[in-house]
């Protein structure tokens, strides 16, 4: 009896877990047979399979598409999801999941779909709405699919397509971000970037870049752009930073051309130090968002605390777009972060990244003219990539060198004889005139060079070898009016000596300098546009040689002016008459002199113009950087 009992209870386990794995395996059955079928409501909110296992996040080997980038209430916009052709693995798919959710807030689901092709895709009911989704039939291997998405009458400004993908049941991806498709004249906001796929954005970039537009500076938001007026849209070269208040918050939109990041910050001056610094920071195929802090010129300490909201970001054609939302006031333990409710001058900054790790910014920071309230009025800034020190030592050197220097030297070589019985404070007219030009050629440059010193706060260490030059323009500059001082007699026997000396100091400065200048024109702190600036510079190099050199040979009388009077030879005619009477006019000396000075008081005057040309233009373009 025992034994039957024992045999009847074990019996009885035994048919008891029957049950419960037959309950279990027709519960797993169902799930199963649910997933394949695509009845995947369950999962319409954050579009993940109930798989049990992690989504991939390396760049998926799929693109989803639309035929318009642009829409009106009740408009139909085919929508696409194919195998990318470059994929490599498994060349097909299983499962999908399409939603169409409102680009500024992607927790609403807009709009509802219509099938093409019923025996691959099939409608779903998600938050609460008919056909607000489209999901597979079966787990049948498929290439692409196409479905039709209606345009409600209350659409928002801009619907962003999501999708999630299984090639297999340990093999998906979730939430991957497709094109934003905007309303006919609205003005989309950024897109919102989600977790592992955020990267897969390659095959619409055209449609993304309509997030990043000049529409609405100075009306809407306020914006700092360089080249002045450009609009990221449609100009990969254009650095553009904009931000509008939201409330409570900021919205900041940054976009530039860059290798490795692009950046802006907050200043309460014009120098570089304590001020609060955001970096879009590339990283392979994704862009980090990054607040940090700089106490000087070192690299930016990134903030531990997490301050950025609604972040997004975008890669094209070597472009670096990203945008974020902040707080216009932080909790006081966000240390070193600014309120957006003072003003502040911004900095707009790229460069090259490696790991992670910002290098020095390629070129100047373009710094707003004016400081601005992040949370006021809408402005369109202007800026410069130049400090104004380093605009005006440009400026001086070039006045000093290309202008002052080069007409005292062509009014000692060529204009002695000229003005003889004229005197200045008792001196003769050449000497007065020359000794002003270069005295105010050794202030200009004195000046000039004292001033990058001052905005750098000692020596530059990566201008290369221009600031060494411009050390040995300033001692001879120094030089040569020490050593007029000291210039002999003019009838003393070692007058020469004085006039090779004075000679050789002066060509050697004058050489040195313009290469000096030919360097600092395209150095960051005062780059001009290359390469038309060069060429200006280079023509009034070539301007003044040209008139040297005429006068030169002038001088030398190998164009002897005044002598082609001495054998003129004027016929004239008697009327009624074939006799010609043969008249030779001889002009005296005097006669002669003045000949020769007016034609060397046009060539002086014809350069002096050509130059001040020249000069204004590089001058003029100065002031534009």
């Amino acid at each position: 009896m025992r034994n039957s009992r024992g045999c009847c209870k074990s019996s009885n386990h035994v048919l008891m877990k029957m049950w419960i794995v037959l309950l279990l395996l027709s519960v797993c059955s169902e799930t199963v047979i649910c997933y394949s079928d695509g009845k995947v409501e369950v999962a319409c909110g954050d579009m993940t399979p109930q798989h049990g296992h992690e989504p991939i996040t390396k760049n998926p080997p799929f693109n989803i598409t639309t035929d318009k980038s642009q829409f009106s209430p009740g408009d139909k916009i085919k929508v696409t999801l194919s195998m990318a052709s470059s994929s490599e693995g498994k060349h097909y798919f299983k499962g999908f999941l399409i939603e169409a959710r409102n680009a500024g807030n992607l927790n609403e689901i807009v709009g509802s779909f219509k099938l093409i092709d019923p025996e691959i895709s099939q409608l779903l009911t998600c938050d609460s709405k008919e056909g607000s989704a489209v999901s597979h039939t079966g787990k049948s291997h498929k290439t692409e699919v196409q479905v039709i998405w209606v345009a409600p009458s209350d659409s928002p400004s801009s619907v962003q397509f999501l999708v999630t993908v299984a090639q297999g049941y340990k093999e998906y991806w979730v939430k991957s971000p497709g094109p934003v498709v905007s309303q006919n004249g609205v003005a989309p906001p950024p897109q919102t970037t989600f977790g592992g796929s955020i990267g897969a954005q390659t095959t619409t970039s055209s449609i993304l870049s309509r997030s990043f537009t000049s529409e609405g500076c100075g009306s809407m938001k306020s914006c700092l752009r360089d080249p002045e007026g450009c609009d990221p849209q449609n100009d990969t070269a254009c650095h553009f930073l904009s931000f509008r208040a939201l409330g409570s918050s900021v919205m900041f939109e940054l976009s530039g051309p860059a290798e490795g990041y692009v950046s802006f910050a907050l200043s309460q001056d014009k120098w570089m130090g304590k001020d609060d610094v955001y970096l879009c920071i590339r990283d392979t195929d994704r862009v980090e968002i990054k607040a940090a802090y700089v106490s000087g010129r070192t690299h930016p300490v990134y903030s531990s605390q997490n301050i950025l909201k609604d972040t997004a970001w975008r890669l094209s054609d070597g472009v670096i777009q990203c945008s974020f939302r902040r707080d216009i006031i932080l909790p006081p333990e966000n240390l070193n972060r600014f309120s957006l409710d003072q003003i502040y001058y911004l900095f707009m900054a790229h460069g090259r990244a490696e790991d992670g790790r910002t290098h020095r910014h390629d070129r100047q920071p373009l710094i707003s003219t004016y400081q601005t309230k992040i949370t006021g009025p809408p402005e369109d800034l202007i800026g410069s990539r130049s400090p104004l020190l380093m605009k005006y030592h440009g400026a001086f050197m070039l006045i000093a060198w290309t202008s002052t220097v080069s007409a005292g030297v062509i009014m000692a070589r060529y204009f002695k004889p000229n003005w003889p019985e004229r005197n200045i404070l008792g001196q003769k007219v050449w000497f007065q005139l020359h000794r002003m030009l270069m005295a105010l050629t050794v202030l200009l440059t004195l000046v000039g060079f004292v001033l990058p010193f001052m905005y750098r706060g000692g020596w530059s260490k990566r201008a290369g070898i221009h600031p060494y030059l411009g050390c040995v323009v300033m001692a001879l500059a120094v030089i040569q009016p020490v050593m007029a001082l000291f210039r002999p007699a003019p009838d003393a026997s070692r007058r020469y000596i004085f006039n090779w000396m004075h000679f050789g100091t002066g060509t050697a400065a004058q050489v040195v300098a313009v290469v000096t200048i030919f360097l600092g024109i395209h150095q960051q702190a005062l780059s001009l546009p290359a390469p038309w600036s060069t060429g200006v510079l280079a023509a009034i190099v070539v301007w003044f040689v040209l008139a040297d050199l005429v006068l030169e040979v002038h001088q030398r009388g190998f164009l002897p002016i005044g002598k082609y009077f001495k054998n003129v030879k004027i016929y004239t005619e008697h009327i009624n008459s074939d006799d010609k009477e043969e008249i030779l006019f001889v002009p005296d000396e005097n006669e002669t002199y003045n000949v020769e000075s007016f034609f060397k008081n046009i060539v002086l005057a014809i350069y002096l113009c050509g130059n001040l040309g020249f000069l204004t233009v590089l001058l003029w373009t100065i002031s534009a950087v």
